[in-house]
């Protein structure tokens, strides 16, 4: 009898604790999808505005420039910037959401790349304008205030080699409509060069509310939109780029500035501080995506990402003797 009711007691805690586990992982899902599906609070002008009034306490803060992942001497991570996205000489290349026009500027001198740059910022056209012209460089950059969802309004397509986002696709208000926008731009055999922070994945089920909470906001305090991985990695494949490369930030640790460089920033403003670091959740991830919109000619594809170059055509309609 006593074995029988000890029998009975283990198979109930077995399943009380299987029960725990799935509501725990509900809870987990229901959280982790609330992220996914939503959609950003803020508009394009509410960012133009927001970098219009801080653009100055950034500069005091983070220099010229404005990336909260960085090297203490910065211009290791340009040139780690210069390596990664493989610039050549000559090219034309787009910075997307480029601040005051700082990695522009050093690409430009160091990589000899032509740059047009867009920012949403009317503050950070005329101050990136000033330093384009004290430093000698209107041939070689020139900045333009728009809004990087609609690249079409502002350049021809198929006219750049690379379309590059330094922490800024992350202000995206719809990051598909983004990737798309980029896709026109780019000459076939372009890439595409994201940096930004991305939703970070729950080790464990009962973080996933802490980073859900910590996610908001962020996205509330710098009118930001914080991607999740999986869907930019979706638009990405739908749109038909061929996907060359996701990976963490490669740098030393050596070289690396504490991300407190951002807790300076909360200082001098007041936006988002962070009362106690000590139980404070970092709620995202630092990724590198690099992708190529494929040729339009077989030659290229029959050597190198043959499958994507045969997918391309395929989508549109395209036949071999047409090209």
């Amino acid at each position: 009898m006593t074995s029988t009711i000890s029998i009975i007691l283990i198979v109930f805690l077995a399943l009380s604790c299987f029960a725990l586990i799935i509501l725990l992982l509900g809870k987990r899902s229901k959280a982790q999808m609330a992220l996914r599906e939503k959609k950003a609070d803020h508009t394009a002008r509410e960012v133009g505005d927001f970098y219009n009034k801080q653009t100055n306490n950034f500069l005091k803060v983070y220099g010229e420039v404005i990336q909260a992942f960085r090297t203490t001497d910065v211009t290791k991570l340009l040139d780690y910037q210069i390596e990664t996205i493989g610039f050549e000489k000559g090219q034309r290349v787009l910075d997307a959401g480029c601040g005051v026009c700082g990695p522009a500027r050093y690409f430009a001198k160091h990589a000899d790349v032509h740059v047009e740059a867009i920012t949403i910022s009317e503050d950070q056209v005329e101050k990136a304008r000033n330093y384009i012209t004290e430093e000698g460089l209107e041939g070689k950059v020139n900045v333009t205030h728009g809004d990087y969802h609609q690249l079409e309004e502002y350049y021809e397509s198929d006219s750049f080699d690379v379309v590059y986002f330094l922490e800024s696709f992350g202000h995206a208000t719809n990051h598909e409509q983004v990737i798309n926008s980029a896709w026109g731009m780019l000459k076939p055999g372009g890439k595409l060069y994201i940096k930004d922070l991305f939703i970070k994945e729950a080790a464990v089920p009962s973080l996933a509310d802490d980073i859900q909470r910590e996610v908001k906001n962020i996205n509330d305090a710098y009118h930001y939109n914080i991607a999740d991985l999986y869907e930019v990695l979706k638009f990405i494949r739908k749109k038909g780029y061929i996907l060359s490369n996701v990976k963490t930030i490669d740098l030393p640790l050596e070289d690396f500035e504490n991300l407190t460089i951002s807790n300076d920033f909360q200082d001098l403003t007041g936006i988002n501080k962070i009362e106690n670091l000590q139980e404070y959740v970092f709620p995202v991830d630092f990724f590198e995506i690099t992708c190529i919109k494929p040729w339009n000619a077989l030659e290229f594809g029959n050597s190198r990402y043959f499958l994507q170059n045969l997918y391309y055509m395929q989508v549109h309609n395209r036949k071999q003797e047409e090209l």
